[in-house]
């Protein structure tokens, strides 16, 4: 028996009027998904813990079945194991995000935060940006490393950890209030705009129309994590296939193998071949019993607003990950038992995360189930089945 979770970030959502009162996820057109829940067990997980921030980093943690309440420690030490940042146990990390602030003549508090991810940035562009502040702002304490795309760390020697927004939670508001409280910090933040606001990549970018990588934005910081390995917690092999740091820091600290896969950026137009063949190759021909699916995608689409892109990545996941993923595990005669869900939603409303449960589906191969439902968030909701600690679903995933 192999063991799948394909997790589409922030997929879940609320009723949408412009698409006649359904979700994305009701109104995506998935063929594979819907024939999937007619042999399916679904309902509702509650994956983020009472009193805990609605994020990645928890809610994910929880899906593969790590408690948040017991084994968080922020987000950015974990997509620091990811890029090797060589934490202490002094160190402090923090995600640093290069953003777009307006560039309109007014204070930098008076500033609006338009794009969190400087329109999907690319590696190498951001790369290059990181470096210009790297040789006006690094110093013994503060030390800049490269991530992926939009998303890098800052670690801050003998730190602590200070409370931070994350951009995405204040897209279209002035950002004075949400500026940190920490002087040293703040000072880096304005005077990253000064450096980067002229500079020629940026430049390049708005006469393409594109959104300038203009300003860093601290956030999300923790101390070094401290996970058991995944393979001694369940006694399977696992494999994290994604392209977002935070999910291969999750990796690297459970001791998962997490494979670079070309093309990945954890865009709409990321690599869902790339990664559904790295999944295949994994359990069919390498030995591991569980693979972890990752696609930023549809969070992404929250975060921007977009109906239509949003829905168009929930397109892509049962059409190009979990179609051919099946039918690749099928033509070989494999039995498997595979999770869908998301990690938290991502509400087109809100433009970023909140903490209600979300909907998942449990199929299993060798089940002859009969039922007449499909895969979306009100029909989770009338099956009745509901696992209020989201940290125990993993287990209900490996139950034979």
């Amino acid at each position: 028996m192999k063991y799948i979770i394909v997790l589409g970030d922030g997929m879940a959502d609320e009723p949408i009027e412009s698409l006649n009162g359904k979700t994305p996820l009701e109104h995506a057109i998935t063929p594979a998904m819907d024939r999937l829940s007619k042999k399916s067990e679904i309902g509702m997980v509650h994956t983020i813990p009472d009193g805990m921030k609605p994020g990645s980093d928890t809610a994910n943690l929880s899906v593969l079945g790590y408690d948040p309440a017991k084994y968080y420690s922020g987000r950015s030490p974990l997509e620091a194991l990811s890029i090797g940042v060589p934490m202490l146990d002094t160190d402090i990390a923090i995600r640093c995000n290069i953003v777009t602030i307006s560039e309109d003549d007014v204070a930098f508090e008076e500033k609006t935060i338009i794009d969190h991810s400087s329109g999907e940035i690319s590696t190498e562009d951001c790369d290059v940006l990181l470096k210009a502040v790297r040789s006006e702002l690094e110093s013994e304490t503060y030390k800049f490393y490269t991530g992926t795309s939009y998303r890098h760390c800052l670690i801050w020697d003998k730190g602590e950890v200070v409370g931070l927004t994350p951009p995405h939670d204040v897209l279209g508001q002035q950002i004075g209030k949400y500026l940190p409280q920490d002087a040293m910090l703040r000072d880096m933040m304005k005077k990253s705009y000064d450096i980067l606001v002229n500079h020629p990549i940026n430049i390049e970018r708005k006469k393409k129309g594109l959104n300038p990588a203009n300003c860093c934005w601290f956030w999300g910081a923790g101390t070094k994590p401290m996970l058991s390995s995944f393979e001694e917690k369940t006694g399977k092999k696992g494999i994290m296939i994604s392209a977002v740091d935070l999910l291969k820091g999750i990796a690297v600290g459970a001791g998962m193998g997490a494979p670079q896969v070309e093309g990945a950026n954890g865009g709409l137009n990321t690599n869902y071949e790339g990664k559904t063949q790295a999944a295949l190759k994994a359990l069919l021909e390498d030995g591991y019993d569980f693979a972890y699916i990752h696609l930023e995608a549809p969070d992404e689409m929250g975060h921007q607003g977009s109906v239509e892109r949003k829905v168009k990545a929930i397109e892509y996941l049962d059409a190009r990950v979990i179609a051919p993923l099946c039918k690749g595990l099928d033509d070989k005669g494999t039995q498997y038992r595979m999770l869908v869900l998301p990690d938290h939603p991502t509400p087109i409303r809100v433009r970023t995360h909140t903490s209600d449960s979300v909907p998942y589906m449990l199929y299993d191969s060798t089940n002859e189930l009969d039922k007449t439902w499909n895969y979306n968030e009100k029909e989770g909701r009338i099956s009745g089945n509901l696992i209020e600690e989201g940290h125990k679903l993993i287990d209900h995933l490996f139950e034979v």
